[in-house]
């Protein structure tokens, strides 16, 4: 199964190429916000991330419940928080 997790945009790490930084839980990520280049992302803003890439912008209330959410999933919740941590865009 694979989710989209909120996660808190910590930097935005090369303008040029669309990355940024991500907090998921705990987990720091580099991931790509290029789908949202016409309402980039900033430092604190919440955005939902699927497989490395930032999705759609949410707000930080939407991001918080979802995320108490996923984490009554249990084990999906903590498997894609595994993949999510040992994942990387090159």
């Amino acid at each position: 199964m694979c989710l989209g997790i909120p996660g808190r945009i910590v930097e935005i790490t090369d303008p040029a190429n669309f990355m940024a930084k991500v907090d998921v839980s705990g987990v720091k990520r580099t991931i790509s916000v290029r789908l949202l280049e016409k309402d980039m992302p900033e430092p604190d803003d919440w955005v939902l991330v699927h497989v490395g890439f930032a999705m759609a912008k949410i707000d930080e209330r939407e991001a918080l419940l979802t995320l108490a959410a996923v984490k009554k999933l249990g084990d999906a919740y903590d498997t894609e928080l595994e993949a999510f941590d040992s994942s990387s865009i090159i």
